[in-house]
């Protein structure tokens, strides 16, 4: 339950940020679903920001007091009054000054039912993006229904000369085109979507991987695409995106993968980092759903090494799923063929059950109850060429375990995610 004075500061950076954009009037992208939202969201930044003067939120500034923030152009003040006076000056600079960005692209994130509505009270966006819906946050849905009808209230929002880009494998998703005026571009595998990839490779340099390429098609049109500095075959969903977006603001393909060429991941979400004893780590600890980790687990299949270990923690916030959620994921442990599992957490108790029940070894199976025993046992057998993915829900701390088997630790604030001082003095809560 949200204190008074949350919801006092909330109804003030909303104020603020109406006015920031009523003065302004910036084109707006903006982007929700289940899984997907951030890397999206800095794919279309890479794209748009190649010709236009763009912001994007930064951290987790993506709920009811990070928008306004990022709107404003400014960092929280946290408890430090001082810090929300200078927000309260920057505002002033902000609306009476010219100068400010020509496109925003606001990642939105959608925890509760209603949030989407408070949202679009005071965004309103040219382009709405829906990556896809699934069981992210179902715990206070109850339903994919109903995540999807909280998700579509963006392209409800959309005007007739706005655009709405939707993902035409996901049926949830692309069904949200009979709810809004908007124009459509639909982006997928799809041979009916207007914006498909075809042709994906992994490119190696001395067995390491080094990105990856595919053919984007549209309109008759076929270009080459290399994403040098992405490992994960379902990031091309958000070059795809970023493609689309392109298109909209009249950018031409070919400059759109040149752009596309300097697009990273963001921190924790599907980096590829140098582990200890020549191993590699698949850093994927920003957060976790059944979603994503059966696709983080499908990247894992697809390389090339000498053996696969998976070190997954809790995925939480599933509610009555999380049996159902937690054994989907042990099903595709054992599809592809992982040497070694290691499980984090109480519920991941379901994975193993599965795992166990279909004769995966039990022998190739190691329990935790939090990162840090998963951690000091890891470092004991890892060898070199070894492909190590390590992922969870935030709650799980599952960088805690990158931090500890990667070569050059003392670099991890620029590597890792969840390294701010706030971040680090939090103690480990189970679950």
């Amino acid at each position: 339950m949200k204190s008074k004075k949350i919801i006092y500061l909330e109804k003030l950076l909303r104020l603020m940020a109406v006015v920031v954009l009523a003065r302004h009037n910036p084109r707006i992208v903006a982007i929700t679903g289940s899984v997907g939202k951030t890397s999206t969201k800095a794919a279309v930044f890479a794209v748009l920001s190649s010709k236009f003067d763009v912001r994007e939120n930064q951290k987790n500034y993506n709920n009811e007091i990070g928008i306004p923030l990022t709107i404003i152009g400014c960092e929280s003040g946290g408890k430090n009054i001082f810090k929300w006076l200078w927000i309260f000056f920057k505002w002033l600079f902000v609306i009476i000054f010219p100068g400010y960005p020509e496109i925003l692209v606001l990642e939105l994130g959608v925890d509760r039912p209603g949030d989407m509505k408070y949202f679009m009270s005071f965004v309103r966006p040219m382009v709405g993006v829906v990556t896809n819906v699934s069981l992210s946050h179902i715990e206070f849905f109850k339903t994919v229904e109903n995540i999807a009808k909280e998700k579509r209230v963006l392209v409800e929002a959309l005007n007739a000369d706005g655009w709405a880009i939707l993902n035409a494998d996901d049926e949830s998703t692309i069904k949200m085109s009979q709810n809004t005026p908007a124009q459509i571009l639909s982006f997928g595998q799809s041979q009916e979507a207007t914006i498909n990839a075809s042709n994906l490779v992994y490119n190696y340099l001395e067995n390491t991987p080094e990105g990856i390429s595919f053919k984007l098609n549209y309109a008759g049109k076929n270009i080459p695409i290399r994403l040098k500095n992405i490992l994960a075959a379902h990031y091309v969903y958000a070059a795809m995106v970023a493609a689309a977006a392109g298109i909209i603001f009249k950018i031409n393909l070919v400059d759109i993968a040149k752009a596309l060429e300097s697009f990273r991941s963001p921190l924790g979400r599907m980096n590829l980092l140098a582990g200890k004893v020549g191993s590699f780590i698949i850093d994927d600890t920003y957060n976790a759903s059944p979603m994503s980790t059966i696709a983080a687990l499908d990247v894992l299949s697809q390389l090339q090494s000498k053996r696969k270990i998976a070190v997954l923690g809790d995925m939480l916030e599933l509610g009555n799923l999380t049996e159902k959620g937690h054994g989907e994921v042990g099903q595709k442990i054992f599809e592809t063929k992982v040497d070694i599992f290691i499980a984090v957490g109480e519920r991941m108790r379901h994975a193993v059950e599965r795992l166990v029940a279909l004769g995966y070894p039990v022998a190739n199976i190691l329990k935790f109850d939090d990162a840090k025993s998963a951690a000091e046992k890891l470092q004991q057998f890892i060898q070199a060429g070894d492909f190590i993915l390590v992922k969870g829900s935030q709650g799980m701390r599952m960088e805690k375990i990158v931090e500890e088997i990667m070569e050059n630790s003392a670099d991890r604030k620029n590597l890792l995610c969840r390294q701010t001082a706030e971040w680090q003095k939090k103690p480990f809560i189970k679950p």
